[in-house]
């Protein structure tokens, strides 16, 4: 049989393609896997350690647990005919912060949820996947969310370092000086709570300053392409008040002039000036 080492020389080309193809964008592959509920190809790409860090489930850790947890994914998606948009993404090196918005329908309900994904890989072999959302769009509550990674010793510069420094010092006039004319703060409860221009950010950092101060957060990871630095974070003070560390992480996307043109947040913290 000739032909047979030619045969096995093919599938392994394909097979180092494919694999490559995943590691190269390892959230598509990952959202493929809960949307299908098969995991073959993300266990072929990653034949290491998978860990999920997911706010409903908790920690997944290796292929029986991922197989597990997507197959109830899966039906839990099916349920509320799931469909998904992405809306931006930022990659440094081995890690890759997908943004996106989930489109949900369930008894007659229709819910549009933002979710950001991380994607780090601490070898070719190895995946660890970190999703960031409130659980207020589908369940109309919050959820303390345990820290996921420790702080760190990586802090952003330039405008995203000015927003941060005004964040926890309480100060609105300053944190205004670092967006754009028509820059924009979304909230991580949905797409109709979008704060843009002077007037609206004013109203809602004044509001979200009325506990006593700023809020203190804790920086654990930063990936910044130049555009877009994605900052996951625990959260520790809300004015006045301490918190429980809670697990989050902020979008912040610079305009052409080196303005904050969006910051789009995404955590499950219940301020303490909360009224929803």
């Amino acid at each position: 049989m000739p032909w047979f080492p030619e045969f096995v020389s093919a599938m392994e080309l394909v097979r180092m393609q494919t694999r490559a193809a995943g590691q190269a964008d390892p959230v598509t592959q990952y959202l493929t896997a809960l949307n299908e509920g098969d995991t073959r190809a993300l266990e072929s790409v990653w034949p290491g350690q998978v860990v999920i860090h997911d706010p409903r489930a908790g920690e997944i850790r290796g292929h029986r647990q991922l197989r597990r947890f997507v197959r109830r994914n899966r039906s839990w998606l099916a349920e509320r005919h799931s469909r998904i948009e992405p809306v931006a993404s930022t990659c440094v090196g081995g890690r890759a912060v997908v943004e996106l918005l989930a489109h949900l329908s369930h008894d007659g309900q229709e819910v549009a949820w933002p979710i950001a994904v991380v994607a780090e890989s601490p070898d070719d072999r190895s995946v660890v996947f970190r999703t960031y959302c409130s659980q207020w769009p589908v369940d109309g509550r919050r959820h303390v969310r345990p820290p996921i990674l420790n702080p760190g010793s990586d802090h952003p510069g330039g405008i995203v370092g000015r927003y941060q420094a005004a964040l926890d010092a309480g100060d609105t006039n300053a944190i205004l000086n670092t967006f754009a004319p028509d820059g924009y703060l979304h909230e991580p409860i949905g797409p109709h709570y979008v704060h843009r221009g002077a007037a609206e950010l004013r109203s809602y950092f004044t509001k979200r300053f009325s506990a006593g101060g700023g809020i203190g957060l804790q920086n654990c990871s930063v990936t910044d392409d130049g555009v877009r630095c994605a900052l996951e974070y625990n959260c520790v003070r809300w004015g006045s008040h301490d918190l429980p560390p809670q697990a989050g992480i902020g979008v912040y996307e610079r305009g052409p002039h080196g303005l904050l043109a969006a910051a789009r947040i995404y955590d499950d913290i219940e301020a303490p000036t909360e009224d929803r």
